[in-house]
């Protein structure tokens, strides 16, 4: 294991400050962020499609971190992590898996976002004592109805973007009436808070391949998510475009004792538009 962090750091408790490190395992080299006080079980942060490492809102990051170990990470192949990235999520998954062990870590915490909810489950079913608690969030269960469709949206929105030169994520994650344009603006500006060490965009091949992965994902055969037994919380908008929000009501309906809340008047990033509201909610139900 080739790990860069230095052991006699500072706390850091800003996402903007957290510098980026490397681990390597299983022939790849995974750029990382961590912040927050170390000891205990740490929460590990699965990102969205197309997304890097400096796409997590720290909105949300920050307070989490404000008592928690929180790590993100870059998948193979995706922003500074090296080799290629996948074509199906189980495959993802099991990268996650090397990842975490790579770093010392037995048991875990998942706060997971859209891909990277689908990557948790996986995660999930196939290492079950790995996980305590699991966080989904905007994402749906494998052969889920309609979970194909993802890809011709994201086409669609990604398309809508570049003709009025906006970020597809203002699109894709919000709905387009005033407190969805409003909340879009808002949500790109704490996204750009990192002013040095920013991460390397993904390539339009790796956007490409992860799509199909969903793709693949939503055309197969239900995973048997009965076996789930980590508490659970599930939580999107009431009009999500990407992962239609019925997914959530369908994951709540297989996970037993599983928590679901709906934010109103929001979309695929319901999160990040409710931040303030969704946040401490995430905190406690992440509290030991």
């Amino acid at each position: 294991m080739n790990n860069t962090a230095s052991p006699d750091e500072s706390v850091v408790t800003s996402y903007a400050d957290a510098p980026t490190r490397t681990v390597t395992a299983g022939g790849v080299t995974f750029a990382y962020r961590e912040l927050g006080p170390k000891g205990g079980i740490p929460v590990f942060f699965f990102v969205h499609l197309a997304a890097t490492l400096d796409n997590w809102d720290p909105g949300i990051i920050d307070p989490v971190a404000k008592n928690r170990h929180v790590i993100t990470f870059d998948q193979r192949g995706v922003g500074a992590s090296t080799g290629l990235v996948p074509d199906s999520i189980e495959a993802m998954a099991e990268d996650a898996y090397s990842f975490i062990r790579a770093l010392g870590f037995d048991k875990i915490d998942v706060f997971s976002f859209s891909m990277g909810g689908m990557i948790a489950q996986d995660l999930v079913l196939k290492h079950p004592n790995l996980v305590r608690k699991l966080v989904l969030t905007g994402t749906g269960p494998r052969g889920g109805k309609n979970m194909d469709k993802v890809v011709g949206t994201t086409y669609y929105d990604v398309l809508r973007a570049v003709l009025t030169r906006s970020d597809p994520k203002e699109f894709l994650f919000f709905s387009r009436n005033a407190a969805g344009k409003a909340a879009a603006k808002a949500f790109i500006t704490r996204l750009q808070e990192r002013t040095v060490d920013r991460d390397k965009p993904i390539s339009t091949r790796t956007f490409q391949t992860q799509l199909k992965a969903i793709q693949k994902f939503g055309r197969s055969v239900p995973a048997d998510l009965s076996k789930l037994t980590q508490p659970t919380l599930i939580v999107n908008g009431d009009n999500d475009r990407m992962v239609p929000s019925v997914l959530s009501e369908d994951l709540h309906q297989r996970i037993k004792g599983s928590e679901l809340i709906i934010y109103p008047d929001s979309g695929h990033g319901g999160i990040f538009q409710h931040h303030a509201r969704f946040t401490p909610v995430a905190v406690n139900f992440l509290a030991t």
